[in-house]
């Protein structure tokens, strides 16, 4: 439309710039004549622009028509430039991320019930393995409950880390406290693969959430456990700082490659050091590490050396005031 609009206009301009000169300018200039030339002038234009006005037409009722659909059709109707049609889209773009974002929603809220419904059954397998009398027995019972428990809690927290509604607790938390229960969740690994421990966390209160700082403790200390070298050693300690308080978490395992650094926290990246494929590892846990220490406003730092140990050292600041405490 707006090209026809331009060629009509440069259409009467100078048809009304000729018409002026002859009538006003040219002395005994014939009328009718003139008039004749308009006339034909005129046909001419309009049958000129018979096909394009036909194919504008027949757009219009074109995009008429894929406005009543239900889906995209921007790419459908390229030539237009309408707002008619990105308003369409918008709004259809808008109704399926509304249905994504219901159905993840869902499914996150199925997921959690599932995994609270799952802890009754766990926890009484539990209880029974430990009246096996046959001490090889029980432990082959133990340990892949023990693996069930530490897969249903990392996908309960994988939810509530993912939902729209994280919930945060801050309050003062004395770190010591953190750690020991850490630690006591992931004994049984712990004592399995003979570790040797070194644990100095001072009494030193911090402004986080408890749980969730616990869970960050249970990744580190699993993966330490998960990738552990000949003499497995777990070793971490507190230190004060300009910076704030830094509890780090060292182990003395497989170490991580150089070339994979800077890429441990990517949803999903799995690492090139896998003991030849003997651990499945779905790439999740330093991610969700990276995920609630970025809403907790904690940092996390990493160094490690291939073959000999891995330090991932957890920088608390005094953030009371960002939580209003």
């Amino acid at each position: 439309m707006r090209k026809l609009r331009k060629e009509i206009l440069l259409f009467i301009f100078p048809a009304a710039a000729y018409n002026l000169y002859f009538v006003f300018l040219m002395e005994n200039a014939d009328t009718w004549n003139l008039i004749y030339l308009d006339l034909l002038l005129g046909v001419c234009f309009v049958c000129y622009q018979t096909g394009p006005m036909y194919q504008i037409r027949q757009q219009e009722r074109k995009k008429e028509e894929y406005l009543s659909y239900d889906r995209l059709i921007a790419r459908d109707l390229g030539e237009f430039e309408n707002a008619e049609i990105v308003r369409h889209d918008l709004q259809i773009m808008a109704d399926q991320l509304e249905k994504q974002v219901k159905l993840q929603g869902d499914l996150q809220d199925y997921i959690t019930r599932w995994c609270h419904e799952v802890k009754i059954p766990l926890s009484s397998a539990l209880l029974v393995s430990e009246r096996i009398q046959d001490p090889q027995i029980r432990q082959s019972m133990r340990e892949p409950l023990e693996k069930i428990r530490h897969l249903m809690n990392s996908a309960l927290a994988g939810c509530k880390v993912q939902s729209q509604i994280f919930d945060l607790q801050i309050r003062p938390v004395h770190i010591n406290e953190c750690v020991r229960e850490s630690i006591r969740n992931q004994q049984f690994f712990l004592i399995q693969k003979h570790f040797e421990l070194d644990i100095s966390a001072e009494d030193l209160t911090v402004y986080t959430d408890k749980e969730w700082m616990i869970y960050v403790l249970d990744q580190l200390i699993a993966n330490a456990v998960k990738y552990a070298g000949s003499t497995p050693k777990l070793c971490i300690w507190t230190e004060e700082s300009k910076d704030g308080i830094r509890l780090a978490v060292e182990d003395h395992g497989e170490g991580i490659l150089p070339e994979d650094m800077r890429r441990i926290w990517e949803k999903g990246f799995t690492g090139s050091s896998h003991r030849n494929g003997q651990y499945k590892s779905t790439g999740m846990g330093l991610y969700m590490v990276s995920q609630i220490l970025k809403r907790l406003e904690h940092q996390i730092e990493v160094e490690s050396q291939p073959g000999s140990y891995t330090r991932f050292t957890i920088t608390f600041r005094d953030n009371r005031r960002f939580f209003h405490l």
